[in-house]
């Protein structure tokens, strides 16, 4: 249940009577630490209010597609590049024939068909409703493009029928939302990453860092977790929680973080995500540096070369599969590609960081793909935490080639 803790989930409400049981699975979610955001339609709302919706998950209840407030910031388009994963329910026939034809014509449909997550439905209805032929279609069309389907339950029914049609538990439902981040792809390997900026000490008050904030090394350790991943997550100075079940070790300085990754070799996968500095003060001053009226407005520094981690360990007889990070300013896939050859990489993914929706410190990602024969495969943007498990799906199809 652990794999639910940070993933951010749109639950959609029909219009079923069903609809209960969603004011149970928002708090049952929220248990496993999901972040959950409600969606209903119009008939949803009919049968349990958007105010207990709201009271239970905490935020305000999304309803209207068009709600003049949101959509100032195109709400619906936020939601579903927001969601890690889209669940509805209940899922009545009408919502399911209306996601299987593809219409748009309220909040829930629109945000399915916008978003690149994971979407799963929980039919609820009654038994001879499910049974259909039209509704049996239209679930398998939802089914062959990707769409989970989690149910239905038999049992009795709210019109006293008794056959398929209920909406499984809350629990249940958990359980089958959690199963949406289960991926064993890399069972049994060790993923060794690094994370976050390095700090290079100019006396014992300052010191040389940049803006890396490691939220991207922190998204892929936890997706290689999910993975099935053995994950030695090594980082400079962040304020990030650690992620479940990831070996953490912090460092300050490139040489630490070097040391920190030579002693966690051997390994199967290497992805060097931290912005490392490349160079430090020749000298550390003991005491903390003052200013020298002798010497007008300016400081020297005589700067020394870091070693260069990514290259140390791509290099080694015992290498792993090695993947770097590039970030860039400007001519972004020259520059990715010239370091892919010079550090003898499998692949590396490149970033652009002038772009502030995708830079530093941001909670969103695109980025580019190159791998030995410079083929550049890209990876739209989204959230880091999508990126993330894009990426390692990436990696693990890459390192059961070699």
């Amino acid at each position: 249940m652990q794999r639910l803790y940070r993933k951010r989930i749109v639950l959609g409400v029909g219009g079923g009577i069903a609809a209960y049981k969603s004011a149970e699975l928002v708090r049952r979610l929220l248990d496993q630490g999901a972040e959950v955001r409600v969606v209903m339609t119009q008939g949803g709302s009919e049968f349990i209010t958007p105010l207990t919706m709201q009271a239970l998950s905490g935020h305000p209840v999304h309803l209207d597609l068009l709600d003049p407030a949101a959509e100032a910031a195109m709400g619906h388009i936020e939601l579903a590049k927001w969601a890690d994963l889209v669940l509805i329910a209940p899922a009545t026939a009408d919502l399911i024939a209306r996601l299987a034809q593809g219409i748009a014509n309220d909040l829930l449909t629109t945000v399915v068909l916008a978003t690149d997550a994971t979407v799963a439905i929980a039919p609820a209805m009654n038994q001879a409703m499910w049974r259909d032929q039209a509704t049996q279609a239209n679930t398998q069309l939802l089914q062959s493009r990707g769409v989970k389907v989690f149910g239905p339950a038999s049992g009795s029914q709210a019109c006293g029928d008794v056959g398929f049609g209920r909406m499984l538990e809350a629990g249940d439902l958990v359980s089958c939302a959690a199963e949406c981040f289960q991926r064993q792809i890399l069972t049994g390997k060790h993923v060794l990453i690094t994370a976050g900026p390095t700090q290079e000490n100019i006396d014992p008050v300052r010191y040389i860092t940049n803006h890396s904030s490691g939220k991207m090394g922190f998204a892929l350790a936890e997706a290689a977790v999910e993975a099935g991943a053995r994950v030695t997550l090594i980082t400079g100075p962040v304020h990030l929680p650690t992620p479940d079940r990831v070996t953490r070790i912090d460092v300050v300085s490139a040489r630490d973080m070097l040391a920190a990754c030579e002693a966690a070799i051997p390994c199967d996968v290497f992805i060097a995500s931290a912005a490392v500095a490349d160079y430090r003060p020749e000298v550390v001053a003991p005491q903390k540096l003052k200013k020298d009226p002798t010497s007008g407005d300016g400081l020297l520094l005589q700067m020394v070369r870091n070693p260069d981690i990514l290259a140390t360990i791509a290099s080694r007889p015992d290498r792993p599969f090695s993947v770097g990070f590039a970030a860039e300013t400007e001519h972004l896939l020259d520059y990715a590609a010239r370091k892919l050859k010079d550090k003898n990489l499998d692949l590396i993914v490149a970033n652009d960081v002038a772009n502030p929706s995708i830079g530093f410190n941001s909670e969103e990602n695109a980025c580019s793909v190159i791998d030995r024969q410079l083929h550049a495969t890209v990876f739209a943007q989204t959230s880091k935490g999508k990126i993330a498990r894009q990426l390692v799906t990436f990696i693990a199809e890459r390192l059961n080639q070699v």
